[in-house]
């Protein structure tokens, strides 16, 4: 190491005491072994620092990015210290490391805590040095408290090669710390899949198997590591003694095979992962239930055999028209556009189909009149309930025995869901690249007020000035807090999350709410009315989510404020309804034109541009998934509309338990 090379060499110019020093930090580096993990690091160097200068104390604080925090204390003192005496004493210590950067250089005098941080510590002064990587990024801070002796030149040397040791090691504990959750990340992500996975070296021994697979066989995953395959009977697989009944061929890098046991069926994927040059290889093996698939695939055939000789029950909608352009037959899958048959026949195809798209429609059923056969085409189509469906459309000519062409055959597809997936998918890359974007900008704008409040607040500590600058810093102080804040806001919103449930305030998320709108609003003048309930229920829930669901709304109501001159006016109002929580959105915009649609995905009466008429729907979703009920409609006065989310209260037993873990 090079903090030991360097007391080495300087050790021969040093007297015997050196020497003791030399065998001391010995000691201590291989005490202080980065493997152990970053708790017992800490302990091991503070308690060695403190003994070895015969301190009353010693504290190691560790700087986390945005603050600092105490990783250990070592004295008969911290006994008595609570967390908020802990969290000024890393505070002090991080301002400390400030002051030393300063001085350039790695060491300090005796610096006094204070009296009210020195009585709460029991301890008067320190010796304080700060620990950093060797590029030169601050890791932390090491403090010994009230030496009984001044320290010696040698041991002024042995304090700074401590802290070259430390910064060395603490870098690379951290770095095995993040390889260990790495590792550990891995293994839980590879049993929480599902399927069984199986991994074997070249003699067929297990090297891995998932959580699924031990389930299965009734074995610890690592009982089964070192087992040969053909003990574990896998599926009921047919075996020979010492090989894999999953090898079929031994040589390709990939393979795949299908096999069936205890009635089940299962699809083998293999892959081979070479490792060494002598041939040393692993192979990988995914067993996918497949039962439930190959029983479909053989009803489907089935069917299909039959339905391809009965036009009645095909799998696609078939209508025939003649050529008037009515509908002269149906076959019962129309029925999934919510019509009769009797609904259907003598009616023109037109009517069902959106007034704009009308003449495309025509054009093409004219081209099959005149022997063009026209194949799938995408076109909106009415359902019964007025709302629109997409449609794939094939049109084929149908002749009678001497070549002339009586009927149009329409088979007709429903690919709603599929366009409707791919248009969410398109909203939702969208998304992630904005949600990406206003985190990459609220990071960049956090470094510059970072700065400017770290100067403000050090300037408002010079006596030197005027009352007056003192005001106007303070001003400067707390709007920089302000727009940190808002950049918070941001980053709490853009940040992706995995669904989850706990028990949520619901006034404190409208509040949250409100601050990413709050300069909109406010500039653009429109006025805020919050009416919030007092001791309002929980609800079980995810907070993002349901702020994605308010945030959506809010901006649904301020877009339709500004299609009227009035001022905007915009009331939240939040209360208990009968073991539901309660919140009401109400405007004074132009109001819905039809409300019963207004969560119809792609509904929209944004121009072309402004809106997908995806937000409302998705919030739709978001409200059922939590067991509530969103809804909307026109206010009765005619002025506006109202939206009005209701969930149900959380049950006693949680908000007991939310209740618990806030108390301190």
């Amino acid at each position: 190491m090079r903090a030991l090379k360097r007391i080495r060499e300087v050790s021969v110019r040093l007297d015997t005491s050196v020497e003791t020093l030399l065998a001391e930090f010995s000691a201590t580096a291989m005490d202080l072994d980065p493997s152990v993990g970053i708790q017992e690091f800490a302990r091991r160097l503070t308690g060695r620092a403190a003994e070895f200068f015969d301190a009353q104390g010693s504290a190691l604080a560790l700087h986390n990015g945005s603050a600092w925090q105490l990783a250990s204390a070592h004295g008969v003192s911290i006994r008595r210290w609570n967390d908020a005496t802990r969290n000024a004493l890393a505070a002090a210590m991080g301002d400390y490391s400030g002051k030393l950067a300063a001085h350039g250089s790695p060491l300090t005098s005796s610096i006094s805590f204070g009296r009210e941080l020195s009585d709460a510590l029991g301890w008067r002064t320190a010796r304080v040095v700060r620990l950093a990587r060797t590029d030169g990024e601050l890791l932390g801070v090491l403090a010994i408290a009230d030496p009984n002796r001044d320290l010696s030149s040698a041991e002024e040397r042995f304090w700074a090669m401590l802290a070259a040791h430390a910064s060395v090691s603490l870098e690379n504990v951290r770095l095995i710390s993040r390889l260990e959750q790495s590792r550990k990340q891995w293994v839980e992500d590879v049993d929480a899949i599902s399927d069984f996975i199986l991994v074997h070296d070249a003699a067929s021994r297990v090297l891995r198997l998932n959580r699924a697979l031990a389930d299965l066989l009734k074995v610890q995953p690592a009982d089964a590591v070192g087992r040969n395959v053909s003990e574990l009977g896998i599926l009921g697989a047919p075996v020979r003694p010492g090989y894999c009944p999953f090898c079929r061929n031994g040589v390709a890098a990939r393979g795949e095979l299908v096999i069936g046991g205890d009635s089940r069926s299962y699809v083998v994927d293999t892959s081979r992962i070479q490792r060494t040059p002598e041939g040393n290889v692993r192979t990988v093996h995914v067993l996918k239930d497949i039962t439930d698939r190959r029983e479909a695939e053989r009803r489907y055939r089935r069917e299909w055999d039959f339905n391809r000789n009965i036009l009645n029950n095909t799998h696609s909608m078939i209508l025939v028209l003649d050529t008037a352009g009515l509908v002269s037959f149906a076959n019962r899958r129309c029925s999934e556009l919510g019509y009769s048959e009797q609904d259907l026949l003598g009616r023109p195809l037109m009517e069902m189909i959106p007034s704009a798209r009308r003449p495309g429609l025509a054009q093409a059923v004219e081209r099959a009149l005149n022997g063009v056969a026209i194949e799938s085409f995408d076109i909106p189509v009415l359902r019964s309930s007025r709302a629109n469906g997409q449609f794939s459309i094939s049109l084929s000519p149908m002749r009678d025995d001497d070549g002339e062409i009586t009927s149009v055959v329409a088979v007709m597809t429903d690919v709603t869901d599929s366009a409707d997936l791919h248009a969410k998918l398109r909203h939702t890359e969208k998304m992630a690249a904005l949600g990406q974007l206003v985190s990459g900008v609220a990071h960049e704008v956090n470094n510059p007020l970072a700065a400017i409040v770290g100067f403000a607040d050090l300037l408002l500590e010079n006596p030197s000035l005027s009352d007056e600058i003192k005001e106007d810093l303070g001003v400067i102080l707390k709007e920089a807090e302000r727009t940190r804040q808002i950049v918070q806001n941001l980053l709490s919103f853009a940040r992706e999350m995995p669904a989850m449930r706990e028990p949520v305030r619901v006034n404190a998320v409208v509040q949250q709410t409100l601050k990413l709108r709050s300069y909109d609003l406010s500039s653009h003048g429109v006025d805020v009315l919050e009416n919030y309930a007092n001791e309002l229920p929980l609800v079980v829930g995810d907070p993002h989510e349901l702020q994605q669901v308010f945030l959506n709304i809010l901006n649904n109501a301020y877009d339709a404020i500004q299609e009227v001159r009035r001022r905007g006016k915009i009331e939240i109002t939040t209360l208990r309804n009968n073991g539901h929580v309660e919140i009401t959105f109400r405007d004074n915009g132009p109001g819905i034109r039809h409300p019963e649609r207004i969560f119809d995905p792609f509904y929209t009466t944004k121009e072309v541009g402004k809106g997908t008429g995806l937000g409302l729907s998705i919030c739709y979703g978001i409200i059922r998934a939590h067991r509530g009920e969103i809804s909307a409609e026109n206010n009765s006065d005619g002025v506006g509309c109202t939206f009005r989310v209701r969930l149900p209260a959380a049950p006693e037993a949680i908000v007991s338990s939310a209740g618990a873990e806030t108390r301190p």
